[in-house]
């Protein structure tokens, strides 16, 4: 599936179609990045284009069901119970030397965040439901009384 963080930013109302087309303008000449150039050009927070890219990665990336929710063995010291829960990361294993961790699409930035400071080597990401992504978490990271944290309001980084 092929989403644009152009069209995002449009359907979520940060610039308009015409600004959209004029950003895509400057990025031909420029090579820059769209996400700078709406910051640059039209005043967008960086949190407002960090939302975008959140939600065009979550939309892209393999989604995983239950099933596919646990860790082998050589990750899962990577992440203690508490940091597991903290920032919603379920390391999952090595694939052709990336680390591949489950989180949720509402999550993604902070669990984003956590993974490129604090875990070695490249990452990419996998999407659970917040269900599946807390029953894997009390099976391999039980932490009595933890609990997700809450979704983070979208309005907010506009």
């Amino acid at each position: 599936m092929d989403v644009r963080l152009g069209h995002i930013l449009v359907a979520q109302g940060s610039i308009t179609k015409v600004q959209l087309h004029q950003a895509l303008e400057i990025q031909e000449r420029t090579g820059m990045p769209l996400g700078a150039i709406c910051e640059q050009q039209f005043g967008l927070s960086g949190a407002v284009v960090e939302a975008a890219w959140a939600t065009q990665y979550a939309k892209q990336a393999q989604h995983v069901d239950a099933g596919a929710l646990a860790p082998s063995s050589d990750v899962r010291e990577l992440v203690s119970n508490r940091r597991a829960w903290q920032f919603g990361v379920l390391p999952l294993g090595w694939d052709d030397g990336a680390l591949r961790v489950a989180t949720t699409p509402d999550l993604l930035l902070r669990a984003h965040r956590f993974v490129a400071g604090q875990l070695p080597g490249p990452a990419f990401f996998v999407m659970a439901t917040r269900t599946d992504l807390e029953s894997a978490l009390q099976c391999w990271y039980s932490l009595p009384g933890a609990q997700l944290p809450a979704p983070p309001d979208q309005r907010q980084a506009a």
